[in-house]
């Protein structure tokens, strides 16, 4: 079955927020990404609200709830005791972990799952006990022992770290090369019993690639290179290339 997209509202957002308006707007455009085809949404709010703001999080739970009762809205971010209330209160179907420094631009690395294991058990129970599938954001480096850690944790599924992947688009071998280790940490995930996500600077031209060496690939969720070319081709079919790039017949 083909990976399904969600789509990362937090560059459009940022832009946003650059002024003090209501545009672009954010549950508008996430409108438009599931009416084309997306089969979710994904929000990474900060403490510092730099880009997706908390009073984002109802209106985007609205949206899905009233008019897309068939997608998913994904919160990721690092699991403070604030984070953590927000999920609880906005109740997203899946919650990503990730263990991101507040004063970090983007996610740039996957969990350290041997300090942080017995931490993050208690995490992912609590957010199941509300009925929110976990993911963890894990880096794809080839490692099978880390699945095995990831597994011990109880989430049920593990987000590849593809930023490496994505950062050398124009370096084909070291393309080959990091897909490879991504594909190896991927078949440790499954052999684990996890599911497979990704996410992290994947575009249009890099996501066939990826899903060939990965055919479980169950989901991906994509920000800046989605909107950077929702402004050269709009929203709408934007969404039709990422999906089609997926492997999705759309």
């Amino acid at each position: 079955m083909p990976a399904k997209l969600s789509v990362n509202l937090n560059a459009i957002a940022m832009l946003r927020n650059r002024r003090d308006l209501p545009w672009p707007d954010v549950a508008d455009l996430g409108r438009i990404a599931l009416r084309a085809g997306a089969s979710g949404l994904t929000v990474h709010p900060r403490p510092d609200q730099r880009h997706i703001r908390f009073s984002d999080l109802p209106v985007l739970r609205a949206l899905i709830d009233d008019e897309f009762p068939k997608a998913e809205f994904n919160i990721e971010g690092y699991p403070s005791e604030d984070f953590l209330a927000l999920c609880e209160a906005t109740e997203p179907e899946q919650v990503t972990l990730v263990p991101d420094d507040p004063s970090q631009a983007t996610s740039d690395h996957g969990w350290d799952l041997v300090t942080h294991q017995d931490f993050l058990k208690g995490v992912v129970s609590r957010l199941q006990a509300k009925g929110m599938r976990v993911s963890l954001f894990v880096d794809g480096d080839g490692r099978a022992e880390a699945m095995t850690l990831a597994k011990t944790t109880g989430a049920e599924r593990v987000e590849l770290y593809t930023g490496p992947y994505g950062g050398c688009y124009d370096d084909p071998d070291e393309a080959a090369r990091q897909v490879e280790l991504l594909g190896r940490t991927a078949d440790a995930a499954k052999a684990e019993g996890l599911q497979v996500n990704a996410g992290h600077d994947l575009t249009v031209a890099n996501l066939p690639l990826l899903v060939k060496r990965i055919p479980h690939l169950a989901e991906v969720s994509i920000g800046h290179g989605l909107t950077a070319d929702a402004l050269e081709y709009g929203m709408a079919e934007t969404i039709r290339r990422f999906c089609r790039a997926c492997g999705q017949a759309i």
